[in-house]
């Protein structure tokens, strides 16, 4: 039985670039040993050719919302339903996965037991233009190249997600591929007290640049209407937590809970609010009293644009 299942829910394979990098991050997967399974969720073009291709299973039936955007919380029920791994692992289509992250995954599980927790991470940006080697020595080859060429990609969301399989059973219908659903991950464990593990330091994973011609107008993301639905459905803006937030870290193995300092300890009792109370009224009072000046023009500038 796999320990980890990898799911993932990839764009069209029609922009040569995006299947060359696509491809890359799935071999990647599939090169990490017999305790990973790997599930590729969608009906989007060439996807089934190409789970065929490389040997993983495929599940092209995905719920998706009004603009045809599969939704986050239908790919990890399939995910839960098709595989009976004790971890599940939701990650990004474009990000290329390094053997350390089943190792530590493991440890992770075997100091916490059966309780709940996230693992989350910062990811490094990489220009990627080709299909990568993946023969002998491809993991060392890739963060060689990683850390000479590439750029650490500021502390903000996540591209991966590791969870045990009775975690995120119930979750808002988030569109995938858009921003804020992975900062409601960290802000949904740290409001139902997991430990949510910042794993930075101890997996590195790489994200190969790319363009946003597959999106609507070729906008980033955060652009998108669909962004503005997931922040929504995250309960609001002050939901929307970051990796700075998690409340532990892995190191050397080991998890360590997150250091306290004058900032830290202020920045906690600012998210109490929200992270403890559930209180979105509250989180707002608590974000104006610490921001003022940017909490009256984030007012602003909303009233101005329901004028």
């Amino acid at each position: 039985m796999a320990l980890l299942t990898i799911f993932s829910a990839p764009k069209p394979f029609t922009n040569p670039h995006i299947a060359t990098i696509q491809r890359n991050a799935i071999r990647s997967w599939t090169m990490l040993g017999p305790e990973v399974e790997v599930i590729l969720l969608g009906e989007e073009a060439g996807l089934g050719e190409v789970a065929a291709e490389l040997g993983v299973r495929h599940l092209a039936e995905v719920e998706r919302n009004a603009n045809g955007t599969p939704l986050v919380s239908a790919m990890f029920a399939l995910a839960r339903e098709h595989s009976d791994a004790p971890l599940l692992c939701c990650v990004n289509a474009d990000i290329l996965l390094l053997p350390e992250i089943l190792t530590q995954a493991r440890r992770v599980q075997e100091q916490l037991g059966p309780g709940s927790f996230l693992i989350v991470g910062q990811r490094w940006d990489l220009d990627v233009t080709d299909l990568l080697d993946f023969g002998p020595g491809w993991a060392d080859r890739l963060r060689s190249r990683a850390e000479l060429s590439g750029k650490r990609h500021k502390a903000v969301g996540s591209d991966y997600f590791i969870f045990p399989r009775q975690a995120f059973t119930h979750m808002p219908a988030f569109a995938i591929g858009r921003a804020g659903w992975d900062n409601w991950m960290i802000y949904a464990g740290r409001s139902q007290g997991w430990p949510v593990i910042d794993a930075s330091e101890a997996i590195l994973i790489i994200h190969q640049n790319h363009d946003y011609s597959h999106l609507p107008g070729g906008k980033p993301h955060y652009d998108l209407p669909e962004t503005d639905e997931n922040v929504r459905l995250a309960g609001g803006k002050r939901a929307i937590l970051m990796l700075g937030d998690a409340s532990h870290t892995l190191r050397d193995g080991r998890i360590l809970r997150r250091g306290m300092d004058w900032k830290r300890f202020w920045h906690e009792v600012e998210i109490f609010p929200i992270v403890r109370l559930r209180s979105p009224f509250l989180a707002e009072v608590a974000y104006f009293f610490f921001h003022p000046i940017k909490a009256y023009r984030e007012w602003r500038w909303e009233r101005r644009g329901k004028q």
